[in-house]
């Protein structure tokens, strides 16, 4: 059994009708379907990759987890059941509400509803963008990743990293704890943010084009609030991004550029140098809580830190979306 990948992402909102202009008009993805109760989105040739379904609250509803067979369902299964978390398996009114041949779904010990399926439907027509766009980089490493608020990611270690799987890909312990983990060559598809609070804190999804991103932040701007993070780019995975929130109340990281990592070779290690070379600047937070951040920012220039350089390579890009 093996985890491979983030397959989609559920959300709750009060506002279906904003979700829909935001994700189309500003993140670029395509409307699938749209009920009183749902939207939908595709990204890809995924028949869909964003849920957003009508609540009376706010925030994240479902994460989706893909692996490659029936029999990693079974084996996952027997593992949590051991393990003594209760798992039920998806019948199948809701594995066609999903688009995927069959799943289970339990909860972690904060009480996220996670999901874990394989078999995606694919669609039969080409992605058509809810903007121009270049495209989304998906395909094998998944549609992104997901960070999460955690009162202790010290209580949740154990479930995420010895029971599920995720790999530690680096951690920061100052100003708060920061764990990123990876399933596949993206530097991270899960993290979590020991803020003292439970809450979704952002889904990322990493465009084919920095222009896309550029084109995107002028849109975001448009509208007072939208932005939370300034563009900027982040030490651990290179991303070049900027933080848009949404509906929901939480944010969408929409970057380009990050690196690929080699997972069978992999070193997990310890980071020093704050979350962001340049830029990020949290809008949304109390000015003493943006200075700290920002005197990071300012503490890794002063000392010449920087990224690799890396060669974009459109070709190879384009080659992985077709895999």
């Amino acid at each position: 059994m093996e985890l491979k990948s983030l397959g989609y992402v559920g959300v709750r909102s009060t506002d279906l009708d904003d979700w829909g202009s935001f994700a189309t008009g500003l993140l670029g993805m395509q409307p699938v379907d749209r009920t009183s109760k749902l939207r939908s989105f595709r990204m890809d040739d995924r028949v869909q990759r964003l849920v957003v379904s009508a609540d009376d609250g706010d925030g994240l509803g479902f994460m989706g987890w893909e692996v490659d067979q029936r029999v990693d369902l079974d084996r996952l299964a027997a593992r949590l059941d051991s393990a003594g978390v209760r798992v039920s398996w998806g019948g199948r009114l809701l594995a066609e509400e999903r688009r995927v041949a069959a799943l289970i779904v339990f909860t972690d010990p904060a009480g996220n509803r996670i999901e874990v399926f394989h078999g995606p439907e694919i669609a039969s027509d080409p992605f058509k963008p809810g903007r121009p766009i270049t495209g989304f980089k998906t395909g094998p490493f998944g549609m992104g990743h997901v960070v999460l608020n955690v009162v202790d990611v010290d209580e949740l270690l154990p479930f995420y990293r010895d029971l599920l799987g995720f790999r530690v890909t680096d951690f920061g312990l100052a100003p708060v704890k920061l764990y990123f983990f990876h399933l596949n060559g993206r530097h991270h598809s899960f993290a979590m943010v020991g803020s003292g609070r439970a809450s979704f804190h952002h889904f990322m999804v990493e465009l084919f084009s920095l222009d896309d991103v550029g084109q995107g932040y002028d849109v975001a701007q448009l509208e007072d609030g939208r932005i939370a993070y300034t563009l900027g780019r982040h030490t651990n995975d290179y991303m070049t991004s900027f933080y848009a929130k949404t509906p929901s109340g939480f944010f969408v990281e929409y970057g380009w550029g990050a690196r690929v990592i080699d997972p069978a070779t992999w070193e997990p290690h310890e980071t020093f140098d704050g979350p962001s070379f340049w830029g990020h600047e949290r809008l949304y937070l109390p000015e003493p809580q943006r200075s700290q951040l920002r005197n990071m920012r300012l503490d890794a220039a002063a000392r010449g830190v920087r990224a690799p350089v890396t060669i974009d390579c459109p070709w190879l890009d384009a080659a992985i979306a077709r895999s």
